[in-house]
């Protein structure tokens, strides 16, 4: 099978793509693809290999030799499904490559929250303790997670993990209904939400999932809601959080993605990041351990195995 990898660099540096190119007769690697160059790149091309690029209907129509798309991911939401359906193109993706290494990551952010890690970091640096009468500072309220509520938002491998994590802490969890599963007899998210001393996404960005905290059920949830956001931008609304976070009607915020990455038309929490907010952004990056991006090009080769045997 003739291969192309369209933005190779988005996996980083050090990784051993030999797993993908002994499954393929030839492989075509671009460290990254233009939407301009998409449709060329793809003229030969048995199997498309794709992170990040966006693969929209006119693409694939034009793709005549396209039998396959490989995403180095487990969201969908940059490939064209219908159009892939329509022109018999399979489309397969990768699940739980990184559980531990996103898990360790939303874990670190919901206890960076707690501390108030960056706030008492910032007071260190702007010489507050040193000018301190007393031996400690003490002027951000810290959370003491245990005994207290988890909300997880999606409950699967990733989810089940940090549910592990936090239980560890002695934390009770609470697990919403998966948004748009009619079969789903656990309790919806909006009703749980009032309950939670802390909410955790990790489902993917769908028309049932975009926007789920918004700026109508965060008038329900309580004044020291931790929220932490390491699925996908837009599952938060954005500029809704920030109000409430601004307003004291949530008592933190943390996300490891935004609605547009990378955020190169400014975002209203990253232009927040200079106030005296408990608020953290991290750049997409709970995913990039060396291992979890190996076993991306791992489960890849598998696929890739799956797609020469016809299943």
């Amino acid at each position: 099978m003739q291969g192309v990898l369209l933005d190779a660099a988005s996996l980083g540096e050090g990784i051993d793509l030999s797993p993908i190119k002994e499954q393929l007769s030839d492989l075509s690697v671009w460290p990254v693809t233009q939407a301009s160059e998409v449709s060329q790149r793809l003229q030969e091309a048995e199997v498309v290999i794709v992170n990040k690029v966006v693969l929209e209907r006119t693409h694939l129509e034009a793709a005549k030799q396209l039998k396959a798309i490989c995403v180095l991911a487990t969201g969908l939401n940059n490939i064209d499904l219908k159009a892939a359906e329509d022109f018999g193109i399979q489309v397969f993706n990768v699940q739980a490559y990184g559980t531990a290494s996103v898990a360790q990551h939303a874990f670190t952010l919901l206890l960076a929250l707690a501390t108030r890690l960056t706030q008492y970091q910032k007071s260190v640096a702007a010489g507050d303790w040193q000018k301190s009468p007393f031996f400690c500072l003490m002027q951000y309220p810290v959370t003491q997670l245990a005994g207290k509520k988890l909300l997880l938002v999606g409950h699967g491998e990733l989810g089940k993990e940090v549910e592990r994590l936090t239980t560890a802490l002695g934390m009770e969890v609470m697990v919403a209904a998966r948004p748009g599963k009619s079969n789903d007899s656990r309790k919806p998210f909006a009703e749980l939400l009032p309950e939670a001393d802390a909410v955790s996404f990790h489902c993917p960005l769908t028309e049932e999932t975009r926007d789920l905290l918004n700026a109508d059920n965060l008038k329900t949830a309580k004044p020291g809601l931790l929220v932490v956001n390491a699925a996908r931008g837009g599952i938060v609304n954005e500029a809704a959080a920030l109000e409430a976070l601004r307003e004291g009607r949530i008592g933190g915020l943390a996300v490891d993605v935004l609605t547009q990455e990378p955020p190169k038309d400014g975002n209203p929490l990253l232009d927040a990041l200079s106030e005296d907010l408990n608020l953290i952004v991290t750049p997409h990056s709970a995913w990039i351990t060396p291992e979890a991006r190996q076993k991306i090009v791992d489960l890849t080769a598998e696929n890739l195995a799956k797609i020469k045997a016809g299943r």
